[in-house]
């Protein structure tokens, strides 16, 4: 964007599950902050076969989009044009609407992931593991990449998930090397762990976290702790959670749809955390 929009104007976060996205408490906390009092975030349930019919059915009130899965590759082929950085790991999880209406596609997922690592003091990488294999993993390897990573350890559940990791790595430029999941406890000893995997996978691995232990990033944010964050955390390692991605590619998509840098990004973690606080239990 060339200059900050001014006017009301709508955005959104789309895919599906999204009943419980923090997505609107972090953006409408931007807004309120910028003094974007009549722009407006909600969340809608849009799977694959719905998006083309929702993106067509925008007008030019729209501002931008947030996605989350399954539509991070779904929507490549109905943008007008997508970033590099989203190119290269063809994922895009934000769309910006420009004032002539085309659809720009872009991924902060990268970003957010440097961004969230060096706020922990993490601005430089030689060895990582990855644990797991999904569109996250791929900008995971991405970021690594551009903290200068020379060798990512992924441990992946199939051999054609770890061929997809090879491939990856070879579009990146990192070097990447696969093992079973069987091995993924001996691959904690890296000095920056990054878990990608869903809710209650990497459980077991609690009880293998070494006893000098390097930083971990894990990209979940609800439950926290993750039972392996819990027990790193106990054991002296150093921590970066899902919050701290979701609120850092938030930052990004906020500047990308209203043209205002920097974005507030303290009121948008005190959202974040505030949201997480008040869910419901069993949530």
């Amino acid at each position: 964007m060339t200059a900050p929009i001014t006017g009301g104007r709508r955005a959104a976060v789309l895919g599906s599950p999204i009943a419980h996205s923090l997505s609107p408490a972090l953006h409408l906390a931007a807004y309120q902050a910028l003094g974007l009092t009549d722009w407006s975030y909600r969340r809608f349930e849009i799977g694959e076969a719905e998006l083309a019919p929702f993106l067509g059915s925008l007008g030019p009130e729209w501002a931008g989009l947030s996605l989350t899965m399954p539509l991070k590759r779904a929507v490549l082929p109905l943008l007008d044009e997508i970033s590099d950085t989203a190119a290269s790991v063809s994922a895009v999880n934000t769309v910006v609407f420009t004032d002539d209406g085309r659809a720009l596609g872009e991924n902060t997922d990268i970003p957010g992931l440097v961004a969230a690592l060096a706020e922990r003091g993490v601005t430089e990488v030689r060895r990582a593991t990855v644990l797991g294999a999904g569109a996250t993993a791929s900008s995971a390897l991405a970021a690594l990449g551009r903290l200068g990573a020379e060798e990512v350890t992924v441990c992946v559940r199939s051999e054609a998930r770890a061929a997809e990791m090879r491939s990856w790595g070879e579009r990146l430029g990192v070097r990447v090397v696969t093992a079973p999941w069987a091995a993924a406890a001996e691959a904690l000893r890296a000095p920056l762990v990054v878990a990608t995997t869903p809710a209650g996978a990497t459980d077991a691995l609690a009880a293998a976290v070494p006893a000098d232990p390097g930083v971990l990033f894990d990209v979940l944010y609800e439950p926290w702790p993750t039972a392996l964050a819990a027990a790193w955390s106990a054991a002296g390692g150093r921590l970066v959670g899902g919050l701290d991605l979701l609120v850092h590619q938030a930052v990004c998509q906020v500047e990308l749809m209203t043209g205002l840098v920097p974005a507030p990004l303290p009121a948008m973690r005190a959202a974040g955390e505030a949201a997480l606080r008040d869910r419901p239990a069993d949530h």
